[in-house]
């Protein structure tokens, strides 16, 4: 019967072999993508918040990597505390170890060391609760404790003095010979050396992410806001996997891996950036707003102004579009006394779409069309207040149906 062949781990001679001609394209981009990011300015409370959603987002990427399986629901009630002890999954119990260690490491102060203690805490952190009934937490493997992993099989490297004398030499290279390097490459170099060698039981894919999360938090990002690089790496997780492991194909030549998830720097950069852009616009939006409706002076239309803002800060807390009808149960109260309360939201709709404040599109067929509406951030940049008076003074009429965007 064919088998496949096992790759054994072999101790690196260089920890840093690449080649910097084939990466220089995806190194440039993700250092210009970081340095866009850490030059726009954000509030506190945004980052604050967008924290919170890429923590989110790298747990539940970390954990799927690995097999994990939750639901949105069941990854909010583990990482909200809602969820009962005895009730939660193994995944569950994952995902709660997984953004505890995350958020220990963003309190650790700069000067505490990546060496083989901290290494060692942050895997006992990333099982304890979860997979210590199998796996010492922060234990590294003992003679004749060997694990294999990956397609094709690969080895890690073999358990007690060698593991020890392995990830010895791994901390003394990030302190040595890897030193001289960009930050961006000791991080991504750290994270491929620690999941080739395997030094733990389990958990050897969430250490190796989390202490690439440390490091590059430390280094070009520790002045911008934390960027999911696991939730990338489970999007891509076919091609994740294949690049670690042609790097060990090719004797510890990082150029795949690095090509690959420098790119990922580059993209997940771009995306926080992108959302980071819209919080301006929408401040920008909502002070826009509040002012040119502040200035309207009749009953009529302080009421009017009163009832069109709040379908757009109902909308601006929104990051998707929203059916009419949903966003009609959502302010119903605010039409209640009206005479015909459904006929004046859609006059108030059709009104802040002919400002161009939002958006209205139909989809489906006639028996089950539905018409979904959004706000334009971009709406504040173009809006003058000549235009928006004029608008306000030829409001249309009421309808019965809402007018759709072209």
């Amino acid at each position: 019967m064919y088998r496949l062949m096992t790759i054994m781990y072999e101790l690196p001679d260089q920890w840093g072999r690449y080649d910097p001609t084939l990466i220089l394209d995806e190194l440039t981009a993700a250092k210009a993508a970081v340095l866009s990011l850490t030059s726009i300015p954000f509030q506190r409370s945004w980052a604050e918040k967008l924290q919170e959603i890429e923590l989110k987002r790298e747990v539940a990427g970390t954990s799927k990597i690995e097999g994990a399986d939750f639901t949105d629901k069941e990854l909010d009630d583990a990482l909200s505390g809602r969820a009962k002890e005895r009730d939660m999954t193994r995944s569950q119990r994952q995902a709660r170890a997984a953004i505890n260690t995350y958020r220990w490491i963003a309190a650790l102060p700069m000067d505490v060391p990546v060496n083989l203690d901290l290494i060692k805490n942050v895997h006992r952190r990333i099982v304890t609760g979860c997979d210590d009934d199998h796996c010492p937490p922060g234990e590294l493997r003992g003679n004749g404790q060997n694990v294999t992993f990956g397609r094709p099989r690969h080895r890690g490297v073999e358990g007690g003095a060698e593991c020890e004398k392995a990830l010895t030499r791994l901390v003394a290279a990030l302190n040595r010979d890897l030193r001289p390097h960009d930050k961006l490459i000791q991080a991504l170099a750290v994270h491929y050396h620690l999941g080739a060698m395997h030094p733990f039981h389990d958990g050897n894919g969430r250490t190796a992410r989390a202490i690439e999360a440390l490091m590059l938090q430390r280094g070009q990002l520790k002045d911008a806001l934390f960027i999911a690089m696991s939730n990338y790496y489970y999007d891509e997780k076919n091609t994740y996997l294949s690049t670690l492991s042609a790097v060990r194909g090719k004797h510890h030549d990082l150029t795949p891996f690095l090509k690959f998830a420098l790119g990922g720097i580059a993209l997940q950069c771009q995306r926080l950036l992108r959302e980071i852009r819209t919080h301006v616009q929408k401040s920008l939006f909502r002070d826009i707003m509040g002012r040119m409706y502040g200035r309207l002076q009749s009953t009529r239309k302080r009421a009017l102004a009163r009832r069109q803002c709040e379908i757009l800060n109902t909308l601006l807390d929104r990051d998707a579009p929203i059916e009419y009808r949903d966003l009609y149960k959502l302010l119903k109260s605010d039409y209640r006394a009206l005479k015909e309360p459904m006929r004046a939201f859609i006059r108030d709709l059709n009104g802040v779409g002919a400002l161009g404040a939002t958006l209205v599109k139909k989809e489906g067929r006639k028996e089950t069309e539905k018409f979904l509406i959004e706000v334009r951030p971009e709406w504040a940049t173009e809006i003058t207040e000549t235009a928006f008076y004029k608008q306000i003074n030829k409001l249309p009429a009421a309808k019965t149906r809402l007018i759709v965007s072209q």
